[in-house]
């Protein structure tokens, strides 16, 4: 039983927390949903492959997105249905001689008010072209899901840090 204590404890402190955080009155209020939890795993699963397809050069590999998937890029592009993206992103990798990435960290998320599902992701990747030129740049993506398990959505965020 002395063992549980800490662990009680600790659980009790998270609760407290939690519920005075909640509770607080925050200078913003989120404009799609501040009520979390950890999502569907399956999902993260199926981002990390879309990765790995991507480094692959084997995008269309699987049949993951909704036929309304919008992309939406850090250069601003907005690329809407599912043949459009594909094409396009088959098109932007075919260009490259290689890409490496390198995944930092992931997280499924279920909003609770928004009943939607989501997974972010973090990483870097190195992108070599046929002229020899190596790019390589930061990396976080929130995927969105539909209720069938088809991504609806990405956004990416890039940065390129000391060059």
């Amino acid at each position: 039983m002395k063992k549980l204590l800490p662990v009680f404890a600790t659980l009790l402190l998270a609760g407290i927390f939690n519920d005075s955080y909640a509770q607080q009155d925050l200078p913003y209020k989120a404009s799609a949903s501040s009520d979390f939890k950890i999502g569907n795993p399956a999902y993260s699963k199926m981002v990390l492959e879309l990765w790995k397809d991507w480094d692959d050069n084997t995008f269309d590999k699987h049949d993951y997105f909704s036929d309304t998937v919008v992309m939406y890029l850090p250069d601003s592009m907005v690329v809407r249905g599912k043949a459009e993206n594909i094409a396009g992103a088959k098109k932007y990798r075919g260009g490259m001689t290689s890409a490496k990435s390198i995944v930092h960290a992931w997280v499924p998320l279920h909003s609770n008010d928004r009943k939607e599902d989501a997974v972010c992701i973090w990483g870097t990747e190195t992108d070599t072209w046929p002229d020899g030129r190596v790019e390589t740049k930061d990396l976080h993506e929130v995927w969105w899901f539909n209720k069938d398990g088809k991504v609806t959505a990405m956004r990416q965020w890039a940065s390129k840090f000391g060059q």
